[in-house]
This record gives structure tokens, sequence and C-alpha cells, in this order.
């Protein structure tokens, strides 16, 4: 079996921290006067699973183009300096035991609408890099999360009816059904409801029920 993973709100919780980062932000572009340190984990756990870009334009609207460019790189290097520098433990009880299980006879890959250079930065911290056989993300290739997973079925040769997109949000559903995978809710995650009315399908509650699949 394949099981190609979500990270925010599926392997981790990092919006605690990264509020915090984007804060900071915030502060250093000189909006901190207007808006203050106003972003918060709860907000950001709504806005998760999108590309960066249409997160910042969400929680900072009407920006000009040269204090959104200036946003987006100052976003970029405080977040992946703070979830860099950051020595808790921020996965969800069971993910790295559950991974390590897994790969002994499956294949591990990731996709996520993240950043260039968050998914190595994850598998680091998590000690996962050498369970995780690709990885494809929004900042790197500029693709949305459907093409990405095509991208990773292709170049990997895999079989669709036996690959699951594991995420936990409608956006991530709705991804893996476009690209043709199946689809196992983490119902523990960000969603704040199951990712389509009337959805039926494989759901899990914790990570570690992964392992009926596996």
């Amino acid at each position: 079996m394949n099981y190609i993973l979500d990270i925010d709100g599926t392997l981790w919780d990092t919006t605690e921290i990264v509020a915090e980062a984007w804060n900071d932000a915030t502060e250093e572009v000189g909006l901190g006067n207007s808006l203050g340190r106003f972003v918060t984990a709860d907000m950001l756990k709504k806005e998760f699973g999108k590309p960066m870009d249409v997160i910042i334009e969400d929680l900072y609207p009407g920006q000009d183009s040269e204090t959104w460019d200036r946003l987006m790189v100052s976003i970029k290097r405080h977040e992946q300096e703070q979830v860099g520098g950051c020595m808790q433990d921020l996965s969800y009880p069971g993910v790295i035991s559950t991974l390590k299980k897994l790969a002994a006879d499956n294949k591990l890959y990731i996709v996520s609408n993240c950043q260039d250079g968050y998914i190595p930065l994850v598998m680091d911290k998590l000690g996962i890099t050498d369970l995780i056989s690709d990885y494809e993300s929004f900042g790197a290739s500029g693709l949305l999360k459907a093409d990405n997973i095509r991208l990773v079925v292709q170049r990997n040769g895999l079989a669709p009816d036996e690959t699951y997109y594991i995420g936990d949000t409608r956006g991530d559903y709705e991804s893996a059904t476009e690209a043709g995978v199946r689809f196992i809710y983490a119902a523990y995650g960000f969603g704040e409801e199951v990712p389509v009315p009337g959805y039926v399908g494989q759901s899990i509650s914790s990570f570690d029920e992964l392992l009926k699949w596996g």
C-alpha cells in the first residue's frame, strides 16, 4: 500500500508557533502599529492547507504589492526559523511510531501546499527522513495539491487504487478525489466537519489507526 501524507493537521500542529512567527513578520514589515499581533492559532487552523499566498491574502487583504512581497519573505523566514528552533515534539500522538511501522511494508510520501523547504524541515524535526520515499509541495512545483499528488503518483509508478491520501480538510479530500487516489480523513485534525456533506469514506480518529490498513 502507498500512503501520501498531508502535514499540518495530520502529522503535527505548529499553529501556536507559526502564529508567533507571522506576528513577528507583521511587526518586521511595519504593520505592527496598525494590525498588532493579531494572528492566532485558531485563525491558522482555518487557513492551513491552502497555498501560502492565499493565506496571506486572506489574513492581510488590501496590501500593496511591495508590502505583500515583503510579508511573504518575512513570514517564510520567521516560520522556518521558529519551527526549526522549536525543541518541543509537535507531532500528534503515535505519528512517529506509526510511520516507522507502516514503512516496513508500505511506501510513504508527503504532499503539502506548504512553502519550499518546509517538508525537509518537517522530516528532519520528526526524524522520518529515511521513511519518506518522495515528496512535493506547492512552494517547489508551483502546482496545487491535486496536481502534486499526481506528480508523486506518476514519477513513482504508483497504482491509484493502492494509494491513499491522508488529510484533515475538505480541500484534502477534493484534491485526492481529483487526483484519482483514495482518501482517509484525519478526523482529529483542523477540519471542523467531515470533508463533504454525507461523507461515508474511511476516517481515523487517531493517527495510529492507519495500522488497520497497513
